[in-house]
């Protein structure tokens, strides 16, 4: 229903920002990673937002980037992680981290959020997992090389996974991580290819 709200941020507390639309006040529940990067109040701001329906309340969710969105979007699609825990996990791990988690198969990272034991972290992990497609098995590593000159070991292989993870190809992922310094670190690879997706690369 609501793509994205552009407004004056007005209030803060912890867990929720307020922007003022027109003079329409939005009640819009944020991650610690969101509230961190506001700008000052009486300043203006962009939320990418998820309107959560339940049957005694609308719950309007606010992210300061598309992939926050898109992150929260795949950890409540898991079994077992509504909202209250998805935003949880936000305020713990970046959407790279959550992803390189993942991709590594590590569980323990997810505990670290409030709501969130060793059980449901191991599920979290296998679910996501499970929508990262076989690299090998699509064909895009040939003698040890992945599509767009990805090393198919090291930090450009996983950032690929982790990307992929995320819900991008494994062939978008590969070409423009193809085109990144391979020596930089997994998460700083998925940092700028974000940003190079979020340009216009889709």
């Amino acid at each position: 229903m609501f793509y994205s709200l552009t407004g004056r941020y007005v209030h803060a507390e912890p867990g929720f920002a307020v922007v003022d639309v027109g003079g329409v006040a939005f009640k819009c529940l944020c991650s610690m990673g969101t509230l961190r990067v506001m700008p000052m109040p009486g300043e203006k701001v962009t939320l990418y937002t998820h309107l959560n329906v339940r049957e005694d309340a609308l719950d309007l969710y606010g992210f300061a980037t598309q992939e926050e969105l898109n992150c929260f979007k795949l950890l409540t699609a898991i079994s077992g992680v509504g909202p209250k825990v998805a935003l949880a996990i936000l305020s713990e791990l970046t959407p790279e981290s959550v992803a390189l988690a993942a991709a590594a198969g590590d569980p323990k990272r997810f505990t670290r959020a409030s709501g969130v034991g060793p059980k449901l972290a191991q599920r979290i992990v296998l679910e996501l997992k499970d929508k990262v497609k076989d690299l090998s098995g699509s064909g895009l590593i040939v003698d040890g090389q992945a599509a767009g000159g990805v090393s198919a070991s090291g930090n450009a292989a996983q950032a690929v996974e982790a990307l992929a993870t995320l819900g991008y190809s494994p062939s978008d992922a590969a070409a423009v991580v193809g085109g990144l310094d391979s020596a930089l670190p997994p998460e700083v690879l998925i940092r700028e290819a974000l940003k190079i997706f979020g340009s216009g690369m889709k």
